[in-house]
């Protein structure tokens, strides 16, 4: 009986067999599924499929079960129970920990944890200190820093205060790192409306975000000459911009000790009472002249057009800034922007003129001092008031363009004149062109903390230290962002597709994922494989996940 059963169980033997047979001399392959069975005492074989046409994974599936393995769906196995997105934040913490910044910032583990929490948080998802509480337990910075589980914000806020309290120590660090003794030193003011009213810096000046109707606060940034910030200061809303150079000549002395810098800032910062002061306390400076002294130099015959005749860049001397050197410089593509910038505006303000024209010439504008109310405001706006000759009196109104004013500005449209006492000796002319047009870096700067990026604006904090924390955790931010640019530079110039900028560099990097897995009642973590374009950044900043 036994015999009878093996000789049963064996007649149902199947396998994978492949064949080969040649005809007409090529050789032919076949993957056949067949079954053995015995007849007459003899091993025989019985087709019972051809698999030639499945994929060898399949055939291959086939042959291992036939041989006993037995086989079921990964996902009844494999089971992610939890999906957090880990490459843009562990790629910035990464950053933060080669460039030193966290053992910069002291402190305790857990408050330097929040504070590089937040400074993670506003470079990938900027929001409130709510929000970012509420983020962090979506990415894997609770874990890497050592977060606990669940923080309120006002843990956030209270970091925020001892962060304010430590800054002085902390920009004292940056300027040891990133200046010394002759330094070039550059310096900007910007502003930034405030949300609300409560708050002591909130003041009306000259807005930057032209949002007139709001009040604001101002600040001003340090960076070294290559755009690295070193120091930022927040002033009321009305400070202007030569005042608060005042603040950053005793920063760099008294608290940075340095007794030679060339500081370098923008025509309205550097004025003529602001150089005194550089003067007397030994600094050299590069600024700019404003338009209505590069006119006058112009009319006095200082220098002549036919000066750029054969180059861009030309030297000159006047005995009204005695000791001092004057860089004439001629951007043809600042030509070209502000005749068509001024070409537009001369056609904006014409065309709200003809409106109050008709107005006026249909009787619904009727006195002298309502159609000039009206026209005032028209020429106020498209600041164009001196292009214009206007004829206003009761009942009538009449507008022409002054094309003598116009062609004899437009004559000097893309020429500035950078102004400095640096000797020849320490800086070539081409030097202090490029030295001031390092200026762009700070405005850089602005935009990067202002915009989608950092969102340093609007600010809704009433305390004044709160807003003072606010705008150096996001000068932080940006410090961190201006590392890992730099790191991606060759990588730009190689591969502007993979680039793009360093917000879609944030956006590719947060879509790789550190995913919990459970399988065969195991548990492991696994982070989603870089695909090319990822590989390359990671790469580029020196980042292993």
């Amino acid at each position: 009986m036994s015999n009878m059963n093996a000789m049963k169980t064996h007649s149902k033997a199947m396998h994978v067999a492949i064949t080969n047979r040649t005809y007409k001399g090529k050789t032919y392959s076949s993957t056949l599924l067949r079954q053995t069975y015995r007849e007459d005492g003899k091993v025989k074989h019985r087709t019972l499929a051809n698999l030639s046409a499945l994929p060898e994974d399949v055939v291959d599936i086939i042959r291992r079960a036939l041989k006993g393995e037995a086989f079921i769906s990964a996902t009844d196995v494999l089971k992610i129970t939890s999906s957090k997105s880990h490459g843009a934040v562990c790629a910035i913490l990464s950053v933060i920990r080669k460039i030193g910044l966290d053992k910069m910032l002291g402190g305790d583990a857990l408050w330097r944890s929040i504070v590089l929490g937040m400074m993670t948080a506003r470079l990938v998802e900027p929001g409130s200190k709510r929000f970012t509480a509420a983020y962090w337990q979506q990415t894997t910075l609770g874990s890497l820093l050592s977060l606990p589980e669940s923080i309120s914000p006002n843990a956030l806020y209270e970091a925020m205060d001892t962060l304010f309290a430590r800054q002085s120590i902390l920009e004292k660090k940056l300027a040891k790192k990133h200046l010394e003794e002759g330094a070039l030193v550059l310096y900007d003011l910007s502003s930034s409306y405030l949300e609300g009213t409560h708050c002591p810096l909130a003041a009306f000046g000259y807005s930057r975000d032209k949002k007139r109707s709001k009040k604001q606060f101002t600040y001003g940034l340090m960076t070294n000459k290559d755009g690295c910030p070193v120091a930022v200061e927040v002033f009321p809303g009305n400070r202007t911009d030569a005042k608060t150079l005042e603040d950053q000549m005793t920063r760099l002395r008294e608290k940075y000790g340095l007794r030679r810098v060339v500081l370098v800032g923008d025509r309205g910062m550097i004025t003529k009472t602001r150089i005194i002061d550089l003067k007397n306390v030994g600094y050299d400076w590069i600024t700019a002249l404003r338009a209505r002294d590069i006119q006058h130099l112009y009319e006095d015959g200082a220098f002549q057009l036919s000066l750029f005749d054969e180059r861009d860049v030309a030297e000159i001397e006047h005995p009204d800034y005695e000791g001092e050197r004057l860089v004439l410089n001629r951007n043809p593509l600042m030509t070209e922007e502000r005749r068509r910038n001024r070409q537009d505006l001369l056609l904006a303000t014409e065309r709200n003129l003809e409106k109050i024209r008709v107005r006026v010439e249909t009787g619904k504008l009727v006195t002298a001092d309502k159609i000039g109310l009206a026209v005032g405001k028209v020429i106020d706006k498209h600041k164009m008031a001196k292009h214009f000759i206007l004829e206003i009196s009761d009942g009538t109104f009449q507008y022409r363009r002054d094309e003598a004013r116009i062609e004899k500005e437009s004559r000097l449209d893309g020429i500035y004149i950078v102004r400095t006492d640096v000797p020849h000796e320490e800086m070539s002319m081409d030097e202090v062109v490029k030295t001031y047009k390092g200026l762009q870096q700070v405005e850089q700067a602005f935009r990067n903390m202002k915009s989608l990026q950092l969102e340093l604006r609007p600010v809704f904090h009433r305390l004044e230290d709160r807003v003072r924390a606010h705008v150096f955790l996001c000068m932080l931010a940006y410090y961190v962002q201006w590392h890992m640019v730099r790191s991606l530079r060759t990588l730009k110039e190689q591969d502007a597709e993979t680039y793009g900028s360093f917000r879609l560099v944030m956006e590719r990097l947060k879509s790789l994922q550190r995913n919990t897995v459970e399988c065969a009642g195991k548990t492991f973590e696994q982070v989603t494989q870089p695909d090319a374009y990822q590989q390359k950044i990671l790469d580029a900043l020196g980042v292993v996940l």
